[in-house]
């Protein structure tokens, strides 16, 4: 518990504004913008993990958007995401096991925030993450079945995002602040007691923007940090007993070299439970490396 409270004071620390002269380098971010570092970005994994998950060719995560709105400075818009997490194992014929299938559609509102004005946007989210599986979930033995278990849950997410620009370091933050619930009945067989229904999410999310220049004209972040803690709790799971093992972390360090157009290299460290569907019980400590989408623009 001393581990979550000392990462959200960091968190809230960092998202504190900082008063200067306005500069007309550091522009304002609308709600098209607060939306897309809400939704994450796509990515694809090396073959080069670092930790104890298994070994991969890559892991992939795929995340379309479409929108709804009647123009880029509208207060109020829907997103429409048909996510899905992939991973080819290192095994005979690279066999991709039971893909995330993860839908969702989410309503933004930017409740309050003008130019070069601190900005606070709302949001409520119904997602449904499955694994496209009907097999029975447990194995004769009494083992969850990884191989071919239905794993389904339908959840909805409420939160805000407050956005504020550093002029010191030219930089634009987010932080965001949200609460899952998976409702029992919305749970596949199986599943009522072993996953956790209650989540409460916090993010961190720093884009330190280019200098720009007649010869550097691009506007999309060239470094980019963000930091995610999950606490999750409710009802006992597999993990009653170690409070900490409640506890998932990720840290993405992004860096979009100058030569390259949409994408860009990352880093990742992983602490917390696997979020891949079925395998939600295996514990993972892992850094990774890889490519991902740059799509986002100031």
């Amino acid at each position: 518990m001393k581990i979550l409270l000392v990462f959200i004071a960091i968190m809230l620390f960092h998202t504190l504004p900082v008063t200067g002269q306005v500069r007309d380098s550091v522009p304002r971010p609308g709600l098209s913008e607060i939306s897309q570092v809400n939704q994450g970005n796509s990515y694809v994994t090396f073959p080069t993990d670092i930790g104890n998950i298994e070994p991969l060719w890559f892991e992939a995560n795929i995340i379309p958007t479409f929108y709804i709105r009647q123009s880029k400075n509208s207060k109020l818009i829907g997103v429409l995401t048909p996510q899905i997490i992939l991973r080819m194992y290192q095994e005979e014929s690279f066999p991709v096991r039971t893909p995330s299938y993860l839908p969702q559609i989410t309503i933004y509102y930017l409740l309050k925030g003008k130019e070069y004005a601190n900005q606070l946007s709302l949001f409520g989210r119904y997602a449904h993450h499955s694994n496209g599986q009907s097999g029975s979930f447990y194995d004769m033995d009494g083992s969850i079945n990884l191989e071919s278990g239905n794993f389904s849950t339908n959840f909805l997410e409420f939160g805000l995002i407050a956005t504020n620009r550093n002029h010191r370091f030219n930089a634009i933050q987010f932080f965001k602040s949200s609460f899952e619930f998976h409702p029992q009945a919305w749970n596949a067989e199986g599943l009522n007691g072993l996953y956790s229904k209650y989540r409460w999410h916090t993010a961190l999310s720093i884009f330190k923007l280019p200098a720009k220049s007649r010869i550097y004209p691009r506007k999309n972040a060239d470094i980019s940090l963000k930091g995610e803690a999950t606490w999750m709790f409710g009802n006992p799971d597999i993990r009653e007993g170690y409070a900490l093992d409640r506890l998932n972390l990720r840290l993405t360090f992004y860096y979009h070299p100058g030569f390259l157009e949409d994408f860009g290299l990352f880093i990742q460290f992983y602490h917390g439970s696997d979020y891949y569907n079925i395998y939600f019980g295996n514990r993972l400590d892992v850094i990774r490396f890889g490519l991902m989408t740059e799509k986002l623009r100031f």
